[in-house]
């Protein structure tokens, strides 16, 4: 389900605020699908809740593809700025 303005729009499983894309994330962290039924806070998943995502990422990868490189580029941006010097610090 993707309802604009609840978690970017990004796809998620029906009445909770878990996306696709966390369950993905866990699973590349190569959490087996019966761990990940409690991994998350909210609520018990199903099975077959956690497989559903996982058939929704497979049929759309370039979707998620796209969400994990912005992502990393979010991130990589982040450490860029946190390197640069701060405003007013002079080399010494």
């Amino acid at each position: 389900m993707k309802t604009p303005g609840i978690r970017g729009g990004k796809a998620r499983i029906d009445g909770t605020r878990i996306c696709v894309v966390d369950i993905v994330a866990v699973h590349q962290q190569v959490i087996e699908p019966k761990e990940i039924l409690t991994y998350f806070s909210s609520r018990p998943l199903t099975l077959a809740e956690v497989y559903s995502a996982r058939a929704y990422s497979h049929d759309h990868p370039d979707e998620i593809d796209a969400y994990f490189e912005a992502s990393r580029r979010v991130a990589e941006e982040f450490d860029n700025q946190d390197s640069e010097p701060l405003a007013g610090e002079s080399d010494q």
